[in-house]
Protein backbone atom coordinates (compact mmCIF):
# COMPACT_ATOMS: atom_id res chain seq x y z
CA UNK A 1 0.00 0.00 0.00
CA UNK A 2 1.02 3.67 -1.01
CA UNK A 3 1.46 6.19 1.96
CA UNK A 4 1.39 9.66 1.27
CA UNK A 5 4.82 11.46 2.06
CA UNK A 6 4.05 13.49 4.78
CA UNK A 7 5.13 17.47 5.13
CA UNK A 8 8.12 16.31 7.15
CA UNK A 9 9.46 13.95 4.80
CA UNK A 10 8.75 16.18 1.92
CA UNK A 11 10.94 19.28 4.15
CA UNK A 12 13.43 16.68 4.61
CA UNK A 13 13.65 15.03 0.87
CA UNK A 14 13.96 18.81 -0.43
CA UNK A 15 16.87 19.30 1.73
CA UNK A 16 18.40 16.38 0.95
CA UNK A 17 21.91 17.32 -1.06
CA UNK A 18 21.18 15.56 -4.54
CA UNK A 19 24.76 13.98 -6.46
CA UNK A 20 26.06 16.42 -9.29
CA UNK A 21 24.68 19.82 -8.06
CA UNK A 22 27.49 20.14 -5.14
CA UNK A 23 29.10 23.97 -5.48
CA UNK A 24 32.60 23.46 -7.88
CA UNK A 25 35.45 23.06 -5.44
CA UNK A 26 37.54 26.55 -6.86
CA UNK A 27 33.82 28.62 -6.67
CA UNK A 28 33.89 27.76 -3.48
CA UNK A 29 37.30 28.41 -2.53
CA UNK A 30 37.18 31.80 -4.34
CA UNK A 31 34.27 32.75 -1.98
CA UNK A 32 35.57 31.55 0.75
CA UNK A 33 38.93 33.51 0.03
CA UNK A 34 37.10 36.86 -0.23
CA UNK A 35 34.88 36.61 2.84
CA UNK A 36 38.12 36.10 4.20
CA UNK A 37 40.03 38.88 3.02
CA UNK A 38 37.11 41.23 3.70
CA UNK A 39 37.16 40.28 7.13
CA UNK A 40 41.24 40.78 7.18
CA UNK A 41 40.82 44.10 6.04
CA UNK A 42 38.43 45.06 8.75
CA UNK A 43 40.71 44.66 11.41
CA UNK A 44 42.52 47.91 12.17
CA UNK A 45 46.96 47.43 11.74
CA UNK A 46 47.23 48.20 16.11
CA UNK A 47 44.70 45.12 16.60
CA UNK A 48 46.49 42.76 14.36
CA UNK A 49 49.83 43.52 16.51
CA UNK A 50 48.11 43.66 19.85
CA UNK A 51 46.83 40.08 18.93
CA UNK A 52 49.50 38.44 16.65
CA UNK A 53 51.80 39.43 20.07
CA UNK A 54 49.15 37.64 22.08
CA UNK A 55 49.77 34.78 20.04
CA UNK A 56 46.14 34.72 17.86
CA UNK A 57 45.70 32.15 15.71
CA UNK A 58 43.00 33.59 14.07
CA UNK A 59 44.66 36.83 13.53
CA UNK A 60 47.68 35.25 12.56
CA UNK A 61 45.84 33.56 9.49
CA UNK A 62 43.83 36.83 8.71
CA UNK A 63 46.87 38.40 8.34
CA UNK A 64 48.60 35.69 6.32
CA UNK A 65 44.98 35.96 4.08
CA UNK A 66 46.10 39.37 3.01
CA UNK A 67 50.05 38.70 2.53
CA UNK A 68 49.04 36.02 -0.03
CA UNK A 69 46.34 38.68 -1.95
CA UNK A 70 47.06 40.01 -5.37
CA UNK A 71 45.25 43.08 -4.43
CA UNK A 72 47.18 46.17 -4.02
CA UNK A 73 44.89 47.35 -1.83
CA UNK A 74 45.52 43.96 0.52
CA UNK A 75 49.08 44.02 0.03
CA UNK A 76 49.67 47.55 1.49
CA UNK A 77 47.68 46.56 4.63
CA UNK A 78 49.62 42.88 4.62
CA UNK A 79 53.39 45.48 4.11
CA UNK A 80 51.81 47.57 7.08
CA UNK A 81 51.07 44.73 9.24
CA UNK A 82 54.76 43.48 8.61
CA UNK A 83 56.06 47.04 9.68
CA UNK A 84 53.87 47.20 12.97
CA UNK A 85 55.50 43.17 13.71
CA UNK A 86 59.05 43.83 12.66
CA UNK A 87 60.52 45.19 16.18
CA UNK A 88 59.17 41.65 17.52
CA UNK A 89 60.48 39.16 14.92
CA UNK A 90 64.07 37.45 14.65
CA UNK A 91 64.07 34.90 17.56
CA UNK A 92 63.16 32.32 16.11
CA UNK A 93 65.31 29.71 14.48
CA UNK A 94 64.10 28.95 10.83
CA UNK A 95 65.07 25.69 9.79
CA UNK A 96 64.35 24.80 5.57
CA UNK A 97 63.19 21.11 5.07
CA UNK A 98 63.76 19.28 2.07
CA UNK A 99 63.95 16.63 0.19
CA UNK A 100 62.42 14.15 -3.03
CA UNK A 101 59.29 12.89 -2.90
CA UNK A 102 58.83 9.84 -1.27
CA UNK A 103 61.41 10.80 1.77
CA UNK A 104 58.74 10.94 4.13
CA UNK A 105 58.63 14.74 5.08
CA UNK A 106 55.31 14.83 6.43
CA UNK A 107 55.97 11.69 8.84
CA UNK A 108 59.35 13.53 9.66
CA UNK A 109 57.76 16.97 10.56
CA UNK A 110 55.25 15.32 12.59
CA UNK A 111 58.06 13.45 14.43
CA UNK A 112 60.02 16.53 14.77
CA UNK A 113 57.70 18.28 15.31
CA UNK A 114 56.58 16.55 18.67
CA UNK A 115 59.82 16.24 19.57
CA UNK A 116 60.16 20.32 19.69
CA UNK A 117 56.45 20.66 21.25
CA UNK A 118 57.50 18.24 24.29
CA UNK A 119 60.65 20.82 24.82
CA UNK A 120 58.29 23.42 25.46
CA UNK A 121 58.67 25.08 21.61
CA UNK A 122 56.23 26.87 19.88
CA UNK A 123 56.60 25.70 16.70
CA UNK A 124 55.05 26.85 12.94
CA UNK A 125 55.09 25.16 9.46
CA UNK A 126 55.34 26.75 6.44
CA UNK A 127 55.34 25.30 2.63
CA UNK A 128 56.70 26.69 -0.62
CA UNK A 129 55.27 24.89 -3.29
CA UNK A 130 54.34 26.76 -6.55
CA UNK A 131 53.09 24.10 -8.19
CA UNK A 132 50.52 23.10 -5.25
CA UNK A 133 47.70 23.57 -7.57
CA UNK A 134 48.57 20.75 -9.77
CA UNK A 135 49.52 17.68 -7.92
CA UNK A 136 49.29 19.45 -4.45
CA UNK A 137 52.66 19.66 -2.57
CA UNK A 138 53.59 17.21 1.12
CA UNK A 139 51.95 19.04 3.48
CA UNK A 140 48.94 20.17 1.26
CA UNK A 141 48.48 17.05 0.60
CA UNK A 142 49.49 14.81 3.53
CA UNK A 143 48.14 17.28 5.98
CA UNK A 144 46.13 14.47 7.01
CA UNK A 145 48.76 12.52 8.24
CA UNK A 146 49.94 15.67 10.64
CA UNK A 147 46.83 14.47 12.76
CA UNK A 148 48.75 15.26 16.19
CA UNK A 149 50.32 18.08 15.00
CA UNK A 150 47.22 19.66 13.69
CA UNK A 151 45.90 19.37 17.27
CA UNK A 152 48.57 20.61 18.70
CA UNK A 153 47.88 23.91 20.43
CA UNK A 154 51.74 25.03 20.02
CA UNK A 155 51.72 24.10 16.47
CA UNK A 156 50.57 26.68 13.63
CA UNK A 157 50.92 24.69 10.09
CA UNK A 158 50.46 26.97 6.51
CA UNK A 159 50.63 25.83 3.45
CA UNK A 160 51.13 27.74 1.03
CA UNK A 161 48.67 29.49 -1.74
CA UNK A 162 48.46 28.00 -5.03
CA UNK A 163 48.52 28.52 -8.16
CA UNK A 164 51.56 31.71 -8.51
CA UNK A 165 55.08 31.74 -9.44
CA UNK A 166 58.02 30.69 -7.46
CA UNK A 167 59.00 34.34 -6.23
CA UNK A 168 55.51 34.64 -5.06
CA UNK A 169 55.40 31.96 -2.56
CA UNK A 170 58.77 32.25 -1.43
CA UNK A 171 58.55 36.64 -0.88
CA UNK A 172 55.17 35.45 0.93
CA UNK A 173 56.51 32.59 2.95
CA UNK A 174 59.16 34.66 3.89
CA UNK A 175 56.44 37.44 4.86
CA UNK A 176 54.96 34.80 6.80
CA UNK A 177 57.91 33.77 8.85
CA UNK A 178 57.89 37.38 10.38
CA UNK A 179 54.42 36.96 11.49
CA UNK A 180 54.90 33.73 12.90
CA UNK A 181 58.32 35.41 15.39
CA UNK A 182 55.91 38.19 16.15
CA UNK A 183 53.22 35.03 17.52
CA UNK A 184 56.04 34.13 19.68
CA UNK A 185 56.94 30.28 17.62
CA UNK A 186 60.45 29.47 18.69
CA UNK A 187 61.05 27.21 15.72
CA UNK A 188 59.72 27.90 12.15
CA UNK A 189 59.89 24.77 9.93
CA UNK A 190 59.62 26.15 5.85
CA UNK A 191 59.07 22.79 3.96
CA UNK A 192 59.72 22.61 0.14
CA UNK A 193 57.83 20.38 -2.19
CA UNK A 194 60.71 18.39 -4.31
CA UNK A 195 63.93 18.62 -5.54
CA UNK A 196 64.39 22.18 -7.49
CA UNK A 197 64.29 25.66 -7.67
CA UNK A 198 62.77 26.55 -4.74
CA UNK A 199 65.40 25.25 -2.51
CA UNK A 200 67.46 28.05 -3.26
CA UNK A 201 64.73 30.53 -2.55
CA UNK A 202 64.25 28.52 0.53
CA UNK A 203 67.88 28.74 1.60
CA UNK A 204 67.88 32.34 1.83
CA UNK A 205 65.38 32.56 4.35
CA UNK A 206 66.59 29.84 6.95
CA UNK A 207 69.13 29.62 9.15
CA UNK A 208 70.32 25.58 8.81
CA UNK A 209 68.76 23.65 5.73
CA UNK A 210 67.80 20.05 5.92
CA UNK A 211 68.33 17.50 3.50
CA UNK A 212 65.74 14.36 3.61
CA UNK A 213 66.51 11.39 1.81
CA UNK A 214 66.07 7.69 1.77
CA UNK A 215 68.04 4.59 1.17
CA UNK A 216 67.70 1.36 -0.96
CA UNK A 217 66.74 3.10 -4.20
CA UNK A 218 70.53 2.19 -5.54
CA UNK A 219 70.89 5.46 -6.62
CA UNK A 220 71.43 7.32 -3.71
CA UNK A 221 73.50 10.56 -5.28
CA UNK A 222 71.53 10.28 -8.30
CA UNK A 223 68.85 12.92 -8.86
CA UNK A 224 69.82 14.86 -6.09
CA UNK A 225 71.88 18.28 -7.49
CA UNK A 226 74.95 19.04 -6.95
CA UNK A 227 74.05 22.27 -5.48
CA UNK A 228 71.15 21.19 -2.92
CA UNK A 229 73.75 19.01 -1.39
CA UNK A 230 76.37 22.18 -1.06
CA UNK A 231 73.59 24.13 0.57
CA UNK A 232 72.82 21.27 2.97
CA UNK A 233 73.77 21.40 7.02
CA UNK A 234 72.82 18.37 7.28
CA UNK A 235 71.48 15.14 5.44
CA UNK A 236 69.39 12.77 7.09
CA UNK A 237 68.45 9.21 5.79
CA UNK A 238 64.85 8.68 6.50
CA UNK A 239 63.28 5.44 6.89
CA UNK A 240 66.10 3.72 8.40
CA UNK A 241 64.20 1.16 10.28
CA UNK A 242 63.70 -2.90 9.99
CA UNK A 243 65.65 -4.19 6.43
CA UNK A 244 66.25 -0.85 5.29
CA UNK A 245 68.85 -0.23 8.28
CA UNK A 246 71.39 -1.68 6.38
CA UNK A 247 71.16 0.41 3.32
CA UNK A 248 70.73 3.51 5.04
CA UNK A 249 74.06 3.20 6.97
CA UNK A 250 75.88 2.70 3.16
CA UNK A 251 74.06 5.85 1.97
CA UNK A 252 75.33 7.51 4.93
CA UNK A 253 78.98 6.55 4.58
CA UNK A 254 78.07 7.87 0.61
CA UNK A 255 77.17 11.00 1.12
CA UNK A 256 79.44 11.99 3.58
CA UNK A 257 82.00 10.61 1.53
CA UNK A 258 80.43 13.19 -1.35
CA UNK A 259 80.67 16.37 1.20
CA UNK A 260 84.15 15.72 1.51
CA UNK A 261 84.42 16.83 -1.87
CA UNK A 262 82.55 20.22 -1.12
CA UNK A 263 84.73 23.51 0.17
CA UNK A 264 84.69 24.18 4.14
CA UNK A 265 82.06 26.65 4.86
CA UNK A 266 82.81 30.17 5.65
CA UNK A 267 80.78 29.75 8.96
CA UNK A 268 83.02 27.12 10.07
CA UNK A 269 80.58 24.28 10.20
CA UNK A 270 81.24 21.07 9.09
CA UNK A 271 77.77 19.15 7.55
CA UNK A 272 76.66 16.21 9.14
CA UNK A 273 74.83 13.15 7.74
CA UNK A 274 72.62 10.92 9.81
CA UNK A 275 69.98 7.86 9.57
CA UNK A 276 66.69 8.35 11.21
CA UNK A 277 63.27 6.62 11.61
CA UNK A 278 60.63 8.97 11.51
CA UNK A 279 58.14 6.18 11.81
CA UNK A 280 59.44 4.84 14.59
CA UNK A 281 60.34 7.63 15.95
CA UNK A 282 64.12 6.89 16.17
CA UNK A 283 67.52 9.42 15.52
CA UNK A 284 64.68 12.44 15.82
CA UNK A 285 66.45 13.63 18.93
CA UNK A 286 70.10 13.01 17.60
CA UNK A 287 68.92 15.57 14.98
CA UNK A 288 67.48 17.91 17.12
CA UNK A 289 70.79 18.22 18.86
CA UNK A 290 73.28 18.52 15.38
CA UNK A 291 71.06 21.39 14.78
CA UNK A 292 71.18 23.21 18.33
CA UNK A 293 75.26 22.53 17.86
CA UNK A 294 74.69 24.25 14.74
CA UNK A 295 73.47 27.15 16.05
CA UNK A 296 76.03 27.12 19.23
CA UNK A 297 78.47 27.51 17.12
CA UNK A 298 77.41 29.79 14.11
CA UNK A 299 75.51 32.56 16.98
CA UNK A 300 79.17 32.34 18.74
CA UNK A 301 81.57 33.05 15.46
CA UNK A 302 79.11 35.82 14.60
CA UNK A 303 78.26 34.02 11.14
CA UNK A 304 74.57 33.44 12.10
CA UNK A 305 73.63 37.02 12.58
CA UNK A 306 75.67 37.77 9.59
CA UNK A 307 73.93 35.08 7.10
CA UNK A 308 70.64 36.56 8.19
CA UNK A 309 72.04 40.11 6.94
CA UNK A 310 72.87 38.82 3.81
CA UNK A 311 69.33 37.17 2.98
CA UNK A 312 68.10 40.59 3.75
CA UNK A 313 70.63 41.85 1.32
CA UNK A 314 69.16 39.39 -1.48
CA UNK A 315 65.81 39.47 -0.49
CA UNK A 316 66.10 43.26 -0.85
CA UNK A 317 67.43 43.37 -4.66
CA UNK A 318 65.55 40.02 -5.48
CA UNK A 319 62.27 42.64 -4.88
CA UNK A 320 63.84 45.12 -6.99
CA UNK A 321 64.65 42.49 -9.61
CA UNK A 322 61.50 41.57 -9.68
CA UNK A 323 59.05 45.11 -9.67
CA UNK A 324 61.38 46.76 -12.16
CA UNK A 325 61.00 43.45 -14.60
CA UNK A 326 57.07 43.53 -13.94
CA UNK A 327 57.10 46.77 -14.64
CA UNK A 328 59.03 46.54 -17.95
CA UNK A 329 56.61 44.23 -19.37
CA UNK A 330 53.70 45.74 -18.58
CA UNK A 331 54.92 48.96 -20.42
CA UNK A 332 52.19 48.83 -23.35
CA UNK A 333 55.29 50.14 -25.42
CA UNK A 334 57.64 46.93 -24.87
CA UNK A 335 54.17 44.40 -24.91
CA UNK A 336 53.41 46.06 -28.74
CA UNK A 337 57.29 46.46 -29.61
CA UNK A 338 58.61 43.16 -28.17
CA UNK A 339 57.03 40.57 -30.49
CA UNK A 340 57.98 42.56 -33.94
CA UNK A 341 61.41 42.50 -32.44
CA UNK A 342 60.93 38.89 -31.21
CA UNK A 343 60.28 38.16 -35.17
CA UNK A 344 63.21 40.19 -36.62
CA UNK A 345 65.23 37.50 -34.47
CA UNK A 346 63.66 34.95 -35.82
CA UNK A 347 64.56 36.12 -39.49
CA UNK A 348 68.20 36.74 -38.41
CA UNK A 349 68.10 40.62 -38.78
CA UNK A 350 69.09 41.18 -35.12
CA UNK A 351 70.35 39.55 -32.07
CA UNK A 352 69.23 38.94 -28.75
CA UNK A 353 71.73 41.78 -27.47
CA UNK A 354 70.86 44.24 -29.38
CA UNK A 355 67.29 43.61 -29.56
CA UNK A 356 67.52 43.95 -25.13
CA UNK A 357 69.69 46.97 -25.75
CA UNK A 358 66.76 48.65 -28.01
CA UNK A 359 64.09 48.05 -25.77
CA UNK A 360 65.81 48.96 -22.54
CA UNK A 361 66.45 52.27 -23.72
CA UNK A 362 63.15 53.10 -24.67
CA UNK A 363 62.20 52.38 -21.84
CA UNK A 364 64.51 54.66 -19.85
Amino acid sequence: MHHPMSAKDKKHKTLTEKPGVTMPEKTNRLAIEKIQLKRAKAISTVEYLEQIKKASVTHLSKAITLIESQRTDDQKKAQDIIKACLPYTGKSLRIGITGVPGSGKSTFIEAFGKLLTDEGKKVAILAVDPSSSLHKGSILGDKTRMEKLVQNSHVFIRPSSTGTTLGGVAKKTRESILLCEAAGYDVILVETVGVGQNEVAVHAMVDFFLLLKIAGAGDELQGIKRGIIEMADLIVINKADNENIKAAELAKIDFEKALHLYPVKSNEWTPKVLTASALQHKGIDKIWQVIQDFQKITKANGSFDKNRNHQEEFWLYDTINESLQQAFYKDPKIEHLLKKQLQRISQKKATPYEVASYLLSLNK
